[in-house]
């Protein structure tokens, strides 16, 4: 008589159906792996940024040195530093610098679930136009451990209105992105914009009375994407502020940065006014330069065929 058992030892011995799942698992680590790979060198690079800095500021308290030189020299070699990456892992490109004034602008851009597309654009500002830009950033980030001098030399803030119009009237270039934590999680392929009614940016542009500058990066959620649609990360992000919703991907495609037309300042209009009027202009840049829904297959052929979106 057959042993069932032989039987099942037999079909599967047969058909491979005992690796199946040896397989899977296998697979699934390796998925899994591929998809935090980037992110987690992006945080590497940055800590390397951090440990460059230092160096620095030792170098600086040894020789005595020119405090003001060394950290030009240092900010030059961060800035060559993500502009190679850009480079090679994006095929980084810069759009519209020109409409970068040499005096005081305020910059709005656009929040990816990672932004390095940031990163990229102030690397190449300060290589191209030796201008540099200070960032407002949410608090949290000064709480990450190690990054605080890095984020101190990179001319990184949290953003008191006051501390944003003093730096404007001193003639400096300030960047804000209004929809902050919250639009990097929770927006989507379609690049909605979520500023939640915010009109502080607005008003401290016409307090300074500086022109506003509009700024996208095309396919940037295409690139790093996160779980924002789990419901529970939103409860947790509204409970804490935090943004605790994992990132992953770092996918290669093509990253295009897009600086439109400055805003004028115009004394004749309110806060609400000029921050609808600038988000309509990051949407006529999403809508020029971004094919939606965004697909990541798409904009990592666009790696090879040279060309952006039509007009």
């Amino acid at each position: 008589m057959i042993n069932p058992t032989d039987l099942t030892y037999t079909f599967e011995e047969w058909t491979g159906a005992k690796y199946v799942q040896e397989y899977f698992l296998l697979g699934l680590s390796w998925l899994l792996t591929a998809l935090l790979a980037v992110p987690l060198w992006i945080l590497c690079y940055m800590y390397l940024s951090a440990l460059i800095v230092q160096i620095f500021d030792k170098t600086s308290q040894l020789t005595e040195n020119s405090s003001n030189k060394l950290q030009r020299i240092c900010i030059l070699v961060l800035a060559h530093l993500w502009d190679i990456f850009g480079k090679i892992w994006h095929g980084y490109e810069l759009h519209g610098l020109e409409n970068v004034p040499d005096g005081p602008a305020l910059v709005i851009y656009y929040h990816a679930a990672l932004p390095v597309d940031y990163i990229f654009f102030i690397s190449r500002l300060f290589l191209q136009k030796k201008i540099f830009c200070r960032t407002v950033v949410d608090r949290f980030v000064f709480k990450l451990p190690g990054y605080r001098r890095l984020l101190e030399a990179l001319r990184m803030f949290t953003g008191m209105k006051k501390d944003c119009l003093t730096l404007l009237k001193d003639g400096h270039l300030v960047s804000i992105s209004p929809g902050g934590s919250r639009e990097a999680l929770f927006s989507d392929d379609t690049y909605k914009i979520m500023w939640c009614n915010r009109t502080g940016f607005a008003q401290v542009a016409i307090d300074a009375k500086v022109p506003i500058i509009p700024m996208f990066t095309q396919n940037v959620r295409e690139a790093y994407k996160t779980l924002g649609d789990i419901r529970v990360l939103k409860r947790l992000y509204e409970y804490s502020r935090w943004p605790l919703s994992p990132v992953y991907g770092g996918f290669p495609v093509k990253l295009r940065t897009y600086l439109g037309e400055p805003i004028p300042y115009d004394s004749n209009i309110t806060a609400e006014e000029l921050a609808e009027k600038t988000k309509i202009a990051i949407q006529d840049l999403i809508y020029k330069h971004q094919k939606l829904p965004a697909n990541t297959v798409r904009a990592l052929l666009e790696r090879f065929d040279g060309k952006s979106k039509e007009d």
